[in-house]
C-alpha cells in the first residue's frame, strides 16, 4: 500500500515538475512585449508615436476603436495661444479592472500631434480660464526634441472625457525655418 502511495507522489511530483519547466520555458521564449496601452506607456516602446500605418502607437488599449473629436482653429496668427480640445466619447458604464483588482471606469490619455514649431504653451502665457478648464494635468512632449508631439494620461476618462490643451503656434519672426 505504501509503494503505492510513493508512485503516486512521485507522480504527481515529476507531473508537476514538468508543468512548471514548460511554462517557464514558454515565458522565457514568448517575446514579452512593452504595454503600449497608454501614452505615457507608449513613449518608452516607440521612437515615433505614429506607425507607417498612421495609427497613433497608444492605440493598443480599449478605446482603440473610438473615434475621438478634436476641436482647433480653423486658423490662427504667429505667437499666439489657442486651445485644442480633444472629446473622447465612450460608454461611461464601461469598467477596468485595476492592478488591486477593484473595477472602476476607464482611463483615457491623448497623443496630439501638432505641426512643427507648435508648442506646450508656457504656464506664465496660459489665461486663468483656460487653466481652470485644464485642471491638474501634467502635458509633457512626447520625446524632448519633439516639442509639436504632446502627451497626456492616463488619466480617468469619467472626469476628463474632455482634454484641453495649452497650445502656442510659432513665430516666424523669431524661428527662420518655420513656415505657416
Amino acid at each position: 500500500m505504501q509503494n503505492i502511495n510513493t508512485f503516486c507522489w512521485v507522480k504527481k511530483q515529476m507531473a508537476r515538475s514538468i508543468y512548471v519547466s514548460v511554462s517557464i520555458m514558454i515565458y522565457v521564449l514568448s517575446p514579452v512585449s512593452i504595454s503600449n496601452a497608454s501614452p505615457i506607456f507608449a513613449q518608452q516602446g516607440y521612437e515615433n508615436p505614429r506607425e507607417t500605418t498612421g495609427r497613433i502607437v497608444c492605440a493598443n488599449c480599449h478605446l482603440a476603436n473610438k473615434p475621438v473629436e478634436i476641436e482647433v482653429p480653423q486658423a490662427v496668427l504667429p505667437d499666439t495661444l489657442f486651445e485644442a480640445i480633444v472629446r473622447i466619447p465612450y460608454d461611461m458604464q464601461v469598467k477596468q479592472v485595476l492592478a488591486n483588482g477593484k473595477k472602476e471606469g476607464l482611463n483615457a490619455g491623448a497623443v496630439l500631434i501638432l505641426p512643427e514649431g507648435f508648442e506646450l504653451a508656457p504656464t506664465d502665457l496660459i489665461l486663468p480660464e483656460l487653466k481652470e478648464k485644464i485642471g491638474n494635468f501634467y502635458f509633457q512632449s512626447y520625446r524632448p526634441n519633439n516639442q509639436n508631439i504632446l502627451v497626456i494620461g492616463p488619466v480617468p476618462g469619467q472626469k476628463y472625457s474632455e482634454i484641453f490643451f495649452p497650445t502656442l503656434s510659432p513665430d516666424p519672426s523669431t524661428k527662420k525655418d518655420i513656415h505657416f
